[in-house]
């Protein structure tokens, strides 16, 4: 099989213009499409190879990794970005007052990461690892 890659995530959110500007504060996210459907507002949201396409549905309630165990639903419990520069990310962090779950940096055998929710409360887990790539006992992903 030729290299596959992930094309982009799909998340329904809140309000989708603090969505958009919380994403271009915190991880330098640009609008490279915007447009309304069906009456709903979206966008795709791009940075580097990274794309998030958001739609805009304020009335919904969003579920949490507990709350979808609580209701016996299967869902996703957290997508993750993966920053290159730790220091960079801890400034970001500070700058923007960003709330660090699980009681702070969790170290992983490979990697660091940091947990935050965005406005709309999807859990995302900002990685750093210990190569310049993931690697995973001499195998890094090309």
């Amino acid at each position: 099989m030729k290299r596959i890659e992930l094309d982009h995530l799909n998340l329904t959110v809140a309000n989708l213009d603090e969505t958009i500007d919380w994403y271009g504060r915190v991880f330098g996210f640009e609008v490279v499409e915007k447009d309304v459907q069906d009456g709903v507002p979206w966008a795709v949201l791009r940075a580097a190879d990274v794309m998030l396409c958001v739609y805009e549905y304020p009335g919904r309630t969003k579920l949490d990794r507990f709350g979808l165990d609580e209701a016996g639903i299967h869902g996703v419990n957290h997508f993750s970005l993966r920053v290159a520069d730790a220091d960079a990310w801890k400034e970001v962090v500070e700058r923007e007052s960003l709330e660090v779950r699980y009681g702070g940096i969790v170290t992983w055998p490979h990697s660091q990461s940091w947990y935050i929710k965005d406005p709309t409360g999807h859990e995302i887990e900002v990685a750093n690892w210990k190569a310049a790539k993931p690697d995973f006992e001499g195998r890094p992903i090309r």
